[in-house]
């Protein structure tokens, strides 16, 4: 028989993984998606435009850093899957379908939070013993999604804001900024990890605001507010 607080903690931890490896694998094969139906059938030709989460997930990035962040009583949830192959020259037009490319994880993730927040005013249909499991459920996928999209939207290449500013800038800015991905992780790192440690949550800050917005924004939509 599994103890109570064992039981506990593993309902706990399904909560926050269900949403996150869902959230993430629409996220990867809806890159994939867009960049076939643009031209470009990489990812499709290596089974990354496809709704198994066993083909997006990056063992690490999926599974071990949010468990990680889950036992150590993180508030913050991260996490990524395995990118997404686009060879964004067989793009047709090569530019503006990397900005669209770009645009559709985020996309699929604002559409799920969307989504979650529709399907909590059935809880009240649902059986009293699964209300707050499916409840839980549903509350982290707004926040994941969001999360998600927020942080993929970063001017950061090779996050999807910096595939999208690439793409729209010209070229003599274009290029220096497709250029910084090589510094990308080590300001990443920095941001998220080194500053918080002195007091300073710079991307709790550029991240945290806009998910609040948006929270807001989902919950008006959807009638929850």
């Amino acid at each position: 028989m599994i103890p109570p607080q064992l039981a506990h903690a593993i309902q706990e931890f399904t909560t926050w993984v269900l949403p996150l490896v869902l959230a993430i694998t629409l996220h990867e094969a809806a890159h994939g998606l867009a960049a076939w139906s643009l031209g470009d059938d990489t990812a499709k030709s290596q089974g990354r435009v496809s709704l198994n989460p066993l083909n997006h997930i990056d063992p690490f990035g999926t599974l071990v850093l949010p468990a990680m962040l889950l036992l150590g009583g993180s508030s913050f949830l991260f996490g990524w899957a395995k990118p997404v192959p686009v060879n964004f020259n067989r793009l047709k037009p090569p530019r503006l379908g990397m900005v669209l490319v770009a645009l559709a994880g985020p996309g699929i993730n604002i559409l799920l939070a969307v989504i979650s927040a529709l399907l909590l005013h059935l809880l009240p249909y649902l059986p009293a013993s699964g209300v707050v499991w499916a409840e839980a459920n549903l509350v982290n996928s707004v926040q994941i999604n969001l999360i998600l999209a927020v942080f993929n939207m970063l001017p950061l290449p090779p996050l999807d804001g910096g595939r999208v500013a690439v793409g729209l800038l010209p070229r003599k800015l274009a290029i220096p900024l497709a250029n910084m991905e090589r510094y990308t992780f080590i300001i990443l790192v920095v941001g998220m990890v080194l500053l918080p440690m002195i007091g300073i949550n710079l991307f709790g800050w550029l991240i945290g605001r806009p998910v609040e917005f948006l929270v807001q924004v989902v919950a008006q939509i959807t009638g929850l507010s």
